[in-house]
C-alpha cells in the first residue's frame, strides 16, 4: 500500500487537450497551463501551437514513447523538488495510448500526488454518439501490429458483452476492418472520424458494409471504431461449440492463433478451472 507524501513534492497533473476543436479546452486547464513552470509534451511543436492560441508562454519539455525511460525519472526528480508538472499528449487524455501512463506510474511509486485536468477523449466521444451500448464497454485502442497478435487480441475479446472501442489511422483502416470482421463476425459498428472538426462524420452499418464502403472510398482522418459487443444470440452459440474438455478447448484456441500459454489461461477462465488443472491435463495428454 502506498500513500502520497506531504514532503514538499509537487503534483503531477494529467491534462486533456482538444481532439480537434480548440474551443473544447476547459477554463481550468488553460489557467493551469499558464501557471506551472514546465509542461511535458508528447510533441512540443504541436503543443506550442495550442499554447500560442491561448497566449500561454510556459516552458515545454519533450516526453514521449522513445525517451520515457530516461526522461521519466528526470521529471519525477523535478516534481520531488517541489515543482508542479503538467503532462499533455497531442490530443485527448494523456495516458490513453501514449506514455503519460508510464509517468503516472513513476509518480505514484514515488509517493507523488497525481491529479486529472479532465476534458476531451476521442473514444468516449465516439461511444456516446454511436447508438451502441454505453452501459458496458471495453477500450481496446490500437490493435497490435502483426496479424497473429491481432488475431490473439480479437479471440480474447470476442466474447465480451459490452461495446468495443478501437483507434485506427486512415492508412490501416481497411486492413483493420477486415480483421475485425474475421475475428468478431459481422456485427454492427460505427466509425467516427475527424471528431469535433469541420468534417466530423459518423458512418454506421455492419462491419461487412463498412468494409465494402471503404473499398470504394479512401479513408481520411483519424478514426474511432465502436463495435457491438457479443449479444445473447452470439454467446450461447459459442457455448454450444465450446468443448468441455480442457485439452480439446486448449487445442481449439491454439488453432485460432493463441500461443500455448495464452490458450491455457483462456481455457481455465472459460471452464472455471485453475491454471494448474489445465496444465496437468495438457501434461497427461502428452504422456
Amino acid at each position: 500500500m502506498t500513500t502520497e507524501s506531504a514532503n514538499g513534492a509537487g503534483t503531477l497533473y494529467l491534462c486533456a487537450t482538444p481532439i480537434g476543436n480548440l474551443e473544447d479546452m476547459t477554463y481550468r486547464a488553460v489557467r493551469m497551463l499558464g501557471e506551472v513552470e514546465l509542461i511535458a509534451a508528447e510533441d512540443t511543436r504541436h503543443t506550442r501551437q495550442l499554447l500560442t492560441h491561448f497566449d500561454i508562454h510556459t516552458k515545454l519539455t519533450s516526453y514521449h514513447e522513445h525517451n520515457k525511460f530516461t526522461k521519466g525519472p528526470e521529471l519525477i526528480e523535478y516534481i520531488q523538488q517541489g515543482h508542479d508538472l503538467i503532462c499533455v499528449s497531442d490530443a485527448g487524455l494523456p495516458g490513453i495510448c501514449d506514455p503519460g501512463s508510464h509517468l503516472a506510474e513513476l509518480a505514484i511509486a514515488a509517493g507523488i500526488r497525481v491529479s486529472p485536468l479532465p476534458g476531451c477523449n476521442a473514444g468516449l466521444s465516439a461511444l456516446i454518439c454511436s447508438g451502441l451500448d454505453t452501459t458496458l464497454f471495453t477500450f481496446v485502442g490500437f490493435l497490435p501490429k502483426t496479424g497473429k497478435k491481432q488475431q490473439e487480441t480479437l479471440a480474447r475479446i470476442k466474447g465480451y458483452e459490452g461495446s468495443l472501442i478501437f483507434y485506427e489511422a486512415p492508412h490501416h483502416l481497411k486492413a483493420t476492418l477486415k480483421q475485425l470482421l474475421a475475428g468478431l463476425g459481422d456485427r454492427r459498428a460505427v466509425l467516427g472520424r475527424e471528431l469535433t472538426k469541420k468534417f466530423e462524420e459518423f458512418r454506421r452499418g455492419n462491419l461487412s458494409e463498412l468494409m465494402e464502403y471503404y473499398q470504394q472510398n479512401d479513408p481520411r482522418g483519424e478514426y474511432v471504431i465502436v463495435v457491438e459487443g457479443a449479444g445473447e444470440e452470439t454467446m450461447p452459440a459459442e457455448a454450444e461449440t465450446m468443448p468441455a474438455d480442457p485439452v480439446e478447448l486448449c487445442k481449439q484456441l491454439m488453432a485460432a492463433g493463441l500461443d500455448k500459454k495464452q490458450a491455457m489461461r483462456e481455457t481455465a477462465k472459460k471452464l472455471g478451472l485453475s491454471r494448474r488443472d489445465v496444465y496437468q491435463a495438457m501434461l497427461t495428454e502428452q504422456e
